[in-house]
């Protein structure tokens, strides 16, 4: 069905929510304010810089507390972020099968670094990261600069995400999305949605 498939990274390719809940938490601590992983976590969801916000609404934090956080969390990746089960054997399948993996990720050269330690980055054959310049999701303007680069049709592509911004994304590029769902989270916007990798074989083909 799907010659074509876009992936969210955070939270959808890679567990790494976890991580980036407890370096917040760590770098809140730091400056004497305790906030629990799981409340962090469920704004971090939405999006990193909704966090940011919340967080700086709500105790006056310093910008210098980004830098900190950004910081502490590139340092625990390296070590603690992984793959969900089946992530590469599924973008390992749509390779062989003759069609195309892409990646588009607010996140920024970290990615590179997470691809390449479990030996992902072959996968793709294109990357769209922070440091393209694109405007973030909901916007579909990165997603339309894929389609025009590879000629993609918009009916044979798909979006893959675990928050409604990547749906939004896909569907205002006008192609489909699969929502990631969580603790039974709906997304009225979403095409098609999962719970497991494994659910997306029977989507893509």
């Amino acid at each position: 069905m799907y010659q074509h498939i876009i992936w969210d990274l955070d939270g959808t390719l890679f567990d790494t929510y976890p991580v980036m809940g407890r370096a917040f938490r760590e770098t809140l601590a730091e400056i004497g304010i305790e906030e629990p992983c799981e409340e962090i976590v469920k704004y971090m969801k939405i999006s990193v810089s909704h966090a940011f916000k919340y967080y700086e609404k709500k105790y006056h934090i310093e910008e210098a507390f980004k830098d900190n956080y950004r910081r502490r969390r590139l340092e625990m990746e390296v070590h603690d972020c992984k793959p969900f089960e089946g992530a590469e054997d599924i973008c390992r399948y749509i390779q062989n099968s003759g069609k195309f993996n892409y990646l588009f990720t607010h996140r920024g050269e970290s990615t590179l670094a997470l691809l390449e330690k479990y030996e992902m980055q072959d996968c793709f054959t294109d990357m769209i990261t922070s440091q393209d310049n694109f405007a973030r999701k909901p916007s579909p303007e990165a997603i339309s600069y894929l389609i025009n680069k590879y000629n993609m049709e918009p009916a044979e592509s798909i979006m893959i995400g675990d928050r409604e911004l990547d749906i939004l994304s896909a569907k205002n590029a006008g192609i489909s999305g699969c929502f990631i769902s969580e603790n039974g989270t709906k997304c009225q916007e979403a095409d098609f949605t999962i719970t497991h990798l494994e659910q997306l074989y029977s989507i893509i083909d």
